[in-house]
């Protein structure tokens, strides 16, 4: 099976189980732990485990998300479909960083394993915990759409303030408004503190104009 069928069959038959009690924060940073429980044989699961770190929310399009690290071939394959169908399509979004942490096998089917967890983390209280059921061969395929489906939920009621102050716009190179801006205030900061030229660095590369403002950043350590 070729990587685009494999990618949509997991699409398929991923399935959100918990999803966490409490929604991200709109304007502050939040974490959420994860487990992906998948299918080895009939009666043998594994369960893995991480945490999100989801932070402000910020206008991106899928271009960008292809830039971003801690996803796996699956995944990055799902932005690169997203991408080239709706590539300068904008939205907005948690900046978010994936931790995976740890993988145990339990001799138990899926359907046991998913019930016992879910059990736990009602008598636990953990309202920024989620379960997915996914797919072995692409599990953080599971995570990644988890946490598109989770932070486009969070900041969807936002769409309209950010419409109106027009940061949805995007130009003819498919950056957004919002982005431009965030581009400036990084310029801004390495010009007093040269410690942050990575940062800056690495959002144009994340954008695909680091060239449109290569002699701009090197004007910076110029004397």
């Amino acid at each position: 099976m070729e990587m685009d069928e494999r990618i949509r069959d997991a699409m398929l038959r991923t399935e959100l189980v918990r999803s966490p009690r409490r929604r991200l924060s709109t304007f502050g940073s939040t974490t959420v732990d994860y487990y992906v429980v998948t299918e080895l044989a009939e009666s043998m699961s594994a369960v893995r485990d991480g945490k999100v770190f989801a932070e402000r929310p910020k206008i991106v399009t899928p271009y960008y998300l292809l830039h971003l690290e801690g996803f796996g071939e699956g995944s990055r394959r799902y932005l690169e479909m997203m991408s080239e169908e709706h590539g300068r399509q904008p939205g907005i979004f948690y900046s978010y960083r994936n931790e995976p942490s740890s993988m145990s096998v339990v001799s138990e089917p899926v359907a046991v394993v998913l019930g016992n967890m879910n059990a736990r983390l009602d008598s636990e209280n953990t309202p920024l915990s989620a379960i997915i059921r996914g797919v072995e061969d692409v599990w953080d395929l599971a995570v990644m759409m988890f946490v598109y489906d989770l932070t486009m939920r969070a900041v969807g009621g936002h769409a309209a303030e950010f419409q109106r102050r027009g940061l949805l716009d995007v130009d003819a190179s498919g950056v957004p408004t919002a982005a431009r801006q965030q581009i400036e205030s990084l310029f801004a900061m390495v010009r007093s503190d040269h410690s942050r030229a990575s940062d800056l660095v690495t959002e144009l590369k994340r954008w695909g104009v680091y060239e449109e403002y290569e002699d701009r950043f090197l004007s910076l350590f110029r004397k």
